[in-house]
Parts: structure tokens; sequence; C-alpha cells
């Protein structure tokens, strides 16, 4: 089977390369990293922001990063220091793998998904995705999940702009909605 990795290098590249008009093949652009972001706050107990962290590091495949409160804020009752969240930054051959599961099956799990938003792009060629729930991933056993945690996913890349990116996002296979 032919890996998300080994498709880029062989058909999307060439692809893109052709659809822009590039003539040097650095020029092309490409998925640089896959940020998975959980915002957690101070809602729920220790063990359970201990089982959304083991559950985003299930899914993504590595240990995440516990990001803290920077400062206080009074009116919403945090403290310097306080574990807000988690994140994941992929790169590499675990950012292809992750890229391939979330294509394939977990998007598809999404109850009436008939495509993702094409809002998300940020201006510089980097798209951003809110996913609601957890549960859409297959690693993840449904019955064993006590607190359901949105996240946020990121795709950076190397695009000059956001045409580019979403044409690039769209050959490795993001299904995007269709145009209103």
């Amino acid at each position: 089977m032919v890996t998300l990795k080994e498709k880029y290098a062989n058909e999307i590249s060439v692809t893109l390369k052709e659809k822009l008009g590039l003539k040097n093949t650095m020029e092309v652009p490409c998925i640089d990293k896959v940020v998975i972001n959980m915002g957690i706050g101070n809602s729920v107990s220790k063990d359970e922001f201990r089982v959304l962290v083991s559950e985003l590091a299930q899914l993504a495949g590595q240990a995440p990063k516990i990001t803290l409160a920077r400062q206080s804020i009074s009116n919403f009752r945090l403290r310097e220091g306080n574990q807000l969240g988690a994140k994941v930054t992929l790169r590499g051959n675990k950012m292809y793998e992750f890229l391939d599961r979330f294509i394939h099956c977990a998007l598809p799990r999404i109850r009436d998904f008939r495509g993702i938003p094409r809002k998300g792009f940020d201006g510089r060629g980097n798209y951003n995705l809110g996913i609601t729930d957890q549960i859409i991933f297959p690693e993840l056993d449904p019955d064993a999940i006590k607190v359901t945690q949105g996240m946020d996913v990121a795709f950076v890349t190397t695009a000059k702009n956001d045409d580019e990116a979403r044409t690039l996002l769209e050959l490795v296979g993001l299904p995007f909605a269709e145009a209103k």
C-alpha cells in the first residue's frame, strides 16, 4: 500500500508544480507540520485531565506537551501555572500517518459530514480546523470515553497564500465543502 508520504513525493508534488506553474521543485508547497491542541481548562478534575491527555497521546502517537497558564486572571479563577490544556506537534512520518488516519478514518465518522469548511485559512497558507468531539478517532474506544472534548487541528504549510494551500490540501485528500 502506498503511504501518503510516498504519494506526496511521487504524485502530488508533480501535480502541484504543474498547476502552480513552478520551475523549481523546492518551490512546491508542502505540509510542514500538524499541531493538535486540546484546550481543557479548569472545568475537569485532575483525573479527567490526565485521561484526556492520554487520549490525545493515543491518537497522535506521541506524548503531548501540557500547556500552562502564563498569568493569573481572578475573574476566570485562573492562577499562573495552572494546567490549561495539551498540544502535540507532528512532523515527518508521524504527521503523514496521522493525516492518513484523519482523512480516511476520522472525518468519515462525523455525523452528517459534508466536507470541512473553506473559511479556516489564515491568509498565510495555513489551515485551522475545529473538531467538537474526540469520539471520531477510531483509536479511541467510545465506551471508555467519559468526558467529550473538542480540539483544534492546525495544518501548517509552506504555501505562500491560501489558494496554494487549498490546492495542496485538496490534493492530499482533505474533503472541503462545496463553495456556496
